[in-house]
């Protein structure tokens, strides 16, 4: 039988990679960092990593090491069980404190990622007499999550709050019980900050909840870095707030939801990512608490994050390449024709400088992109070469 698939899934395989869409994974043979060493998938040897999530570089900062390294030996490598059977260690209640103390939220509940604790809100909390409203680009594992509950569903333009007002009264027509706004806080492809403010000021008028998924901003945005409900003002008027421990705040795995605490009780009860996952590893709660230490102790990560980004942002646009607008360290480089932006990633790759072209499904057809990520474990030096470096790519293409 799986002869006749074969052939057709080959076949789907060859059109993506003539369409120039396929995305090859590449091997590293380091820790992750601001430098990596490209072992596989690429031009092997020691490259700057402008890539990966790792916004305050703490994934192999040396306080986080030793904190996993103790937690390894006190409470072991894995729980073998969800949490309501015999999952449950002193230091996830402590990691769900520490978090809800960070995030001005009442309770928080762990996942094994941010994708699983989207996935477990909507249809806990949704049912087919209620109604969600989501930005048109929200995260992928928000639309799926939404695709699970059978609340109604409304889908307005990014950003565009005279279209979200528009859908609150549809809503409201349509007879909703309750009514969840969900956004992104920023939104990954594009760097683009949510204006919560306005959410909450619509919400607050039409009777209706507000969600947000904060993972590319907790940590980092905001004075005290805990995300865009901060950085707005507006961090009572959130009612739940999603995000991952696998950015910012370590770069390992794990998700979580800091809601309301009746919220929260309910998702114990009925959220089946919660109820059927395994739990989160003892030793990834345990160095989460360590980078929460960091991150309410200092502001010099955050402060060397914002000169970083604004230095490339800076650099890019006086060389004249199309770099959205912003001034999230999501800085992405516009090339439009996902094969340009393919190949342009392989000759920056073959400089030493390790980037990623993103195309079709990831964004838009014809809004192919580079998305450079920029982090404070880069220095100066190491941001003025990965600039100098989209020069010579581009003057390459070009010849």
């Amino acid at each position: 039988m799986f002869d006749s698939v074969r052939d057709d899934l080959r076949a789907t395989l060859d059109e993506i990679r003539a369409a120039g869409l396929h995305k090859p994974e590449r091997v590293i043979g380091t820790p992750q960092s601001a430098t990596v060493n490209v072992t596989a998938g690429g031009r092997p040897g020691e490259v700057l990593n402008f890539c990966a999530n790792n916004y305050l570089g703490l994934a192999d900062h040396p306080e986080v090491i030793a904190a996993a390294h103790e937690a390894l030996d006190r409470w072991g490598y894995g729980m073998a069980s969800v949490r309501f059977i015999c999952g449950t260690q002193e230091v996830h209640k402590e990691l769900e404190a520490r978090l809800s103390a960070f995030l001005g939220q009442e309770d928080t509940i762990l996942y094994s990622s941010c994708f699983d604790a989207n996935g477990g809100v909507f249809e806990t909390l949704l049912g087919p007499g209620d109604a969600v409203i989501s930005d048109a680009l929200n995260h992928a594992s928000i639309i799926d999550g939404i695709r699970l509950s059978k609340a109604r569903r409304f889908r307005y333009a990014n950003r565009d709050m005279a279209d979200l007002e528009r859908r609150l009264k549809e809503a409201a027509e349509g007879g909703a019980r309750r009514k969840l706004i969900v956004t992104d806080g920023v939104f990954s492809m594009d760097g683009y900050v949510a204006p919560l403010d306005e959410i909450c000021d619509l919400a607050d008028r039409h009777g209706a909840m507000v969600m947000v998924d904060d993972s590319h901003a907790v940590g980092f945005v905001g004075p005290g870095g805990r995300g865009t409900p901060e950085l707005h003002g507006v961090m009572d008027r959130v009612d739940i707030v999603t995000g991952t421990l696998g950015k910012a705040l370590g770069g390992a795995s794990g998700g979580y939801v800091a809601a309301r605490a009746e919220i929260v009780a309910l998702l114990r009860q009925r959220s089946r990512p919660y109820l059927f996952s395994n739990t989160l590893a003892p030793v990834i709660a345990a160095a989460s608490l360590k980078v929460l230490d960091l991150l309410e102790s200092a502001d010099d990560l955050r402060v060397r994050l914002r000169e970083n980004t604004g230095l490339f942002r800076r650099r890019m646009t006086e060389e004249g390449f199309d770099i959205l607008p912003g001034d999230h360290a999501i800085a992405p480089v516009m090339i439009g024709d996902a094969a340009r932006a393919g190949r342009m990633a392989e000759l920056l790759l073959e400089r030493g400088v390790y980037v990623t072209g993103f195309s079709y499904p990831v964004v838009p057809q014809g809004q192919a992109r580079i998305r450079v990520q920029l982090s404070a474990a880069h220095s100066t030096d190491d941001v003025n070469r990965a600039a100098d470096a989209f020069v010579a790519a581009r003057a390459e293409l070009d010849a």
